[in-house]
């Protein structure tokens, strides 16, 4: 009895354990989950970001301290945060289940006498965001292109991380594209001349990967859309107004991504 006691044990056992799974064979068809980093500023100090992001049903895979620069990991990056929100890119929506969100510990910015004040990246952390890019980069093999900013995925909602984020110095760190300068200098001239439809801005937009209208309008939402390239490409000056330097900077980067 006590023998059939054990044996109905044991298989009770190996039952909660689950089933056995050989994993000798490998598909060679596959690649990662992950498609895209999208890059958010917390909008508060470092404790109040922590007790947010892990208490909350707000949540990011990373979360980049300004003083000193530590990268806390919040989420595992096979498992689904809850950061991006309603957004877009490239054609896909919804995009907490296929990117990884890093969020860095600034405060965005106040509302002052003369307009809105940003908060600086510290350079440190700066630091640890290319090296945890660099290393998210090659673990999941992202093209370039694939690391956007929340404003660029969400421009009707959000503005993070803002016109103060060196994106030209991830771009420096081979980490996203970057127009050529001297070509834009041509074009820029060129557009100067005779400006673009709107038209124009909105296809030549949705070609970088923004959602944006197609209706030829410059309605709020185009200049929203507008608004987000230049805080990323052109940050002195990201009035959400088509120009000529917008223009080149747009056409360029898109001739050299096509290519």
């Amino acid at each position: 009895m006590k023998a059939v006691c054990i044996a109905l044990l044991l298989t009770l056992l190996g039952g909660c354990a689950g089933p056995r799974i050989d994993t000798s064979h490998t598909a060679v068809g596959q690649n990662s989950r992950v498609q895209y980093v999208v890059l958010h500023y917390t909008s508060t100090d470092l404790a109040r970001s922590l007790e947010l992001l892990s208490e909350s049903e707000v949540s990011s895979h990373y979360l980049i301290g300004d003083a000193p620069a530590t990268i806390y990991r919040l989420v595992d990056e096979d498992r689904r945060a809850w950061h991006a929100g309603v957004s877009e890119w490239q054609g896909r929506t919804w995009l907490n289940a296929t990117t990884i969100g890093i969020e860095l510990v600034n405060q965005g910015y106040y509302q002052g006498p003369n307009g809105r004040y940003w908060q600086p990246f510290a350079p440190a952390q700066i630091d640890a965001l290319v090296a945890l890019l660099k290393d998210i980069v090659r673990r999941h093999q992202l093209p370039l292109g694939a690391i956007v900013g929340h404003s660029d995925v969400a421009p009707q909602r959000k503005v993070d991380p803002g016109p103060l984020f060196p994106w030209k110095r991830l771009a420096d760190e081979g980490l996203v594209p970057w127009p050529d300068e001297a070509a834009v200098s041509r074009q820029q001239a060129l557009f100067a001349t005779s400006l673009p439809s709107v038209q124009w801005f909105q296809e030549q937009l949705a070609q970088q990967g923004y959602g944006v209208p197609q209706h030829g309008e410059l309605d709020e939402a185009t200049r929203n859309v507008i608004a987000a390239f230049q805080m990323k490409y052109r940050p002195a000056n990201h009035d959400g107004q088509p120009d000529a330097e917008t223009a080149a900077r747009l056409l360029v980067l898109n001739l050299q991504t096509a290519g």
